[in-house]
């Protein structure tokens, strides 16, 4: 492969945390034949289907959500209690990873949830090698999702202390989702005194 081709590669890496998909790496240059044999020679590391790590990559603790995010094919936004370890809210550490995907999106894995459909590009915030939904909206997406009130409530409260959202942004995004996310969000508000 030529030297622009691995730069090329190289950097792209860089913004996925050492991930590139097969589709990825062919646009580069790199055809299903050169991905294997990288792969063969322990240079790239298959993570799953179409997914890979280029070997030595220095560990972040957001790895695991951008390898699920190209494993969607770019397509998916982290979501949900996901959404909001990503922001450092609440306590709560999802054991499966949350993404929201386009209504049309059929594959699924035993390690993500999937929520349909994406949310609006208003309520989406771009992070190094992945799409997350904003605090204001993971706060109604866990209303919605009826997450144990006590834990909205911190996880409200401290969005609210930290300058992350207001009352009028939470309750705007919990009105878009429905009830459900409308009397989560109401109940954790009176909780912080708004």
């Amino acid at each position: 492969m030529s030297t622009s081709n691995r730069r090329a590669l190289f950097q792209l890496a860089a913004r996925q945390h050492g991930y590139v998909t097969a589709a990825q790496a062919r646009e580069i240059g790199y055809s299903y034949q050169a991905q294997k044999h990288h792969v063969d020679h322990g240079n790239w590391v298959r993570v799953d289907r179409g997914v890979f790590r280029l070997m030595d990559w220095p560990a972040h603790p957001a790895d695991h959500l951008v390898r699920w995010v190209l494993w969607s094919g770019a397509v998916g936004v982290v979501s949900h209690a996901s959404a909001l370890s990503v922001h450092d809210l609440g306590d709560l550490d999802p054991a499966r990873v949350h993404l929201s995907v386009p209504a049309r999106f059929r594959r699924s894995a035993p390690e993500i949830v999937l929520h349909r459909p994406l949310p609006p590009e208003a309520d989406i915030e771009d992070r190094e090698g992945f799409r997350v939904t904003t605090p204001s909206r993971a706060l109604a997406e866990c209303a919605q999702a009826r997450i144990e009130q006590q834990w909205l409530d911190g996880a409200v409260a401290e969005a609210l202390s930290r300058g992350l959202t207001t009352a009028r942004r939470l309750r705007a995004a919990a009105t878009e989702l429905g009830p459900t996310a409308e009397l989560g969000a109401h109940i954790a508000l009176a909780a912080a005194g708004r």
